[in-house]
């Protein structure tokens, strides 16, 4: 029977990962090792300077008080003991497209299965203001975990997927959407006097781009995209080379 590890970054009792980790149950062995509490945005952070709780939730399902970077490798080492077959992480509530994947705990669920082997899958699904309905976001990754388990993915790959609230018109595979983005800080002062901030969602204009996750799930579609770990500018290697060779040669 394969495993399947399921993670998140909105918290161990989140109806979101609930949801994902029944549309699993018919594909495999599933364990849940996710946070204890919400990492949201938090990236791939990996706790170092303190030490971590693993805690028994329920049957197979473990809360660690971390980051999903950490809930991946202590579930690796100390509860699976082994690789999964395949690492899933979300549902998350709200998307992660384009530049947003390298704020995202939910992407990096799956970053950390692509850096230690197996591969793995991101979820997203539409915030909207209205109740959370999972359905159609877990019935999608059900479909496309089904795939990579018969298929397998690239070493060091993974696939991100952002599903829109609602009926979906299908799947459409994707390139990450860029967008020109103007954070907004708000200033405050406490009752001591003391200055505090307030990072805030700023204005977001996403540029127009017919292949992006952004213009997929706009038009109802499922957004698949497939990333990897490998950030190397490889288009920029010719330059940067050229611009050393100008440069004064060392002593």
């Amino acid at each position: 029977m394969k495993r399947i590890l399921v993670t998140n970054d909105d918290g161990v009792y989140s109806d979101g990962i609930k949801a994902l980790a029944d549309a699993m149950q018919a594909l495999g062995e599933v364990t849940v090792v996710a946070p204890l509490a919400e990492a949201s945005a938090i990236g791939h952070a990996l706790t170092l300077r303190r030490p971590l709780r693993l805690e028994t939730i329920g049957d197979r399902v473990y809360a660690v008080d971390g980051t999903p970077t950490d809930c991946v490798n202590i579930a690796i080492t100390s509860v699976l003991r082994g690789m999964p077959d395949l690492v899933v992480s979300g549902i998350n509530k709200g998307w992660n497209l384009g530049d947003d994947v390298t704020y995202s705990g939910t992407v990096s669920g799956a970053f950390e299965a692509a850096l230690l082997g197996p591969p793995g899958i991101a979820v997203s699904l539409q915030r909207t203001g209205q109740a959370f309905d999972f359905s159609e976001a877990a019935r999608g990754a059900q479909i496309v975990a089904q795939s990579v388990l018969e298929k397998g993915l690239p070493l060091r790959t993974f696939l991100n997927i952002n599903v829109p609230q609602g009926k979906t018109k299908g799947f459409k595979v994707t390139v990450l959407a860029r967008r020109n983005h103007v954070t907004k800080v708000d200033e405050r002062v406490d009752p001591r006097g003391q200055r505090y901030f307030w990072i805030e969602e700023g204005q977001n204009e996403w540029e127009p781009h017919d292949r992006s996750d952004f213009q997929a799930v706009r038009d109802g579609y499922i957004s698949v995209t497939p990333l990897q770990p490998d950030l190397t500018a490889y288009n920029l290697l010719p330059t940067i080379e050229e611009f050393l060779l100008q440069l004064p040669a060392g002593r």
